[in-house]
């Protein structure tokens, strides 16, 4: 089985980012932005009330203090204070999701707090912490990452994911989303990627370097162009193949 999963919640005020209802519809959980990067409290909940409604498990994608940057920007923020930061925006949304009928179920950290825990140990050291602070709750995170190593050391299930629509250097990184190529362009191009990676457990990097991959989770971005007809046709190919798509979260 693969969870298939989506950054949801991204608006803020008035202004929507993506269409959070229709990936709803096909996603198994939703990374749901906590307000630090995007979202706001209504967002927050009417978002939890959709997945909750759907069945699709809820998330918290926390991210550093940067909404005008949508979370893109390294920030040398203190590991004490990026904990502190990281429980608040758990429970921030927790409080949403039982209001709702439903609960924060999983951490995934957003943007540049991702790539910063992929090596940077301070800060991989500190999301744990944060999310530990709150609960026993699975961390999503790049394979091989820092983030995963030190959720596994603090007791916490670490979950492998890949992203369907975003290209990988050789080292199983992702490529900056400023160098040219950055984010996969179709939906032929994004199916082919997440089915190598569910039936080889692997994908190929920008230079053509096959990179061992094996994953829980599949992402697709709510904001990607194109992103529901890329969900819907992933959704549609697993399970035509028999790789049935569901969240890995109880609860």
């Amino acid at each position: 089985m693969i969870d298939l999963n989506s950054d949801l919640g991204e608006g803020f005020g008035i202004w929507r980012l993506g269409d959070d209802d229709a990936l709803l519809d096909v996603v198994t959980s939703a990374n749901v932005a906590c307000g630090f990067h995007a979202g706001d409290p209504s967002t927050m909940r009417r978002v939890c009330r959709s997945a909750a409604a759907r069945g699709v498990a809820v998330g918290a994608q926390v991210s550093y203090r940067d909404l005008a940057g949508f979370g893109r920007r390294f920030i040398d923020v203190d590991p004490a204070e990026l904990a502190d930061e990281v429980l608040y925006q758990v429970g921030a949304l927790d409080a949403c999701a039982r209001a709702a009928g439903t609960r924060v179920s999983y951490v995934k950290p957003h943007g540049a707090l991702y790539n910063a825990t992929v090596r940077h140990e301070e800060q991989a050291r500190a999301v744990v912490d944060g999310v530990r602070a709150f609960g026993n709750l699975p961390v999503l995170g790049l394979p091989g990452s820092r983030l995963l190593h030190h959720a596994e050391r603090a007791g916490l299930r670490p979950v492998r994911e890949a992203f369907a629509d975003r290209a990988y250097t050789p080292e199983g990184a992702l490529v900056p989303r400023r160098s040219p190529g950055a984010v996969l362009s179709g939906t032929d191009a994004v199916l082919a990627q997440v089915l190598r990676l569910a039936e080889h457990g692997e994908l190929v990097a920008v230079d053509g370097t096959v990179v061992r991959a094996e994953v829980e989770s599949v992402c697709v971005h709510g904001d990607t162009p194109g992103a529901v007809e890329h969900a819907r046709r992933i959704r549609a190919e697993l399970e035509s193949r028999g790789t049935p798509v569901g969240r890995f979260a109880a609860g």
